[in-house]
């Protein structure tokens, strides 16, 4: 189990202390990002094209081939700007510098938008007799994976903090 150590400046605002915002140091952030891994974008992806993938096939089996395409226009609408996303967001880009991640996180998310709004209106032109509540249930399936992938990341270390006057959390 990791220890970061107290820095004796860290009060609460709640015990009429100030606020004092004191830089975590290499080594403690270090054992902070080994405590809180990150969820790589591309997994979600992945759940969401397997989750939609699952989804299709019931609805070729339960239903016709007509309510299958509906919900495989919605699965599509989520998924194809979730991959678009993905990329801009893990490109050299975005990692040049901070303003540049927030510059192409924004770019992304509006593309994301864009694409989204395009798929479903292009989706009554490509689905002869649309079923709308169908491509409804692909929409929220493929959405949904987001809190999978939150449910389900990878369990990070335990951490034990230490406060300034040497008790742990």
């Amino acid at each position: 189990m990791a220890t970061i150590a107290p820095s004796g400046a860290q009060g609460s605002e709640f015990d009429g202390e100030p606020h004092v915002f004191v830089p975590l140091t290499p080594e403690q952030a270090a054992v902070v990002r080994a405590a809180n891994p990150s969820t790589s974008p591309w997994w979600v992806v992945v759940g969401q094209i397997v989750m939609g993938l699952l989804a299709v096939g019931l609805a070729l089996v339960w239903f016709d081939e007509r309510v299958a395409k509906s919900l495989a226009c919605g699965v599509l609408a989520v998924v194809v700007p979730a991959a678009l996303f993905a990329r801009g967001l893990t490109s050299q880009f975005a990692r040049a510098n901070v303003g540049a991640a927030v510059m192409s996180f924004f770019v992304w998310e509006l593309v994301k938008i864009v694409v989204t709004l395009g798929i479903l209106f292009a989706a009554h032109r490509l689905v002869a007799d649309l079923s709308w509540p169908a491509m409804l249930v692909g929409l929220v399936v493929a959405i949904k994976v987001y809190w999978l992938a939150l449910a389900f990341r990878r369990p990070g270390k335990s951490m034990q903090v230490l406060t300034p006057h040497g008790k742990s959390n």
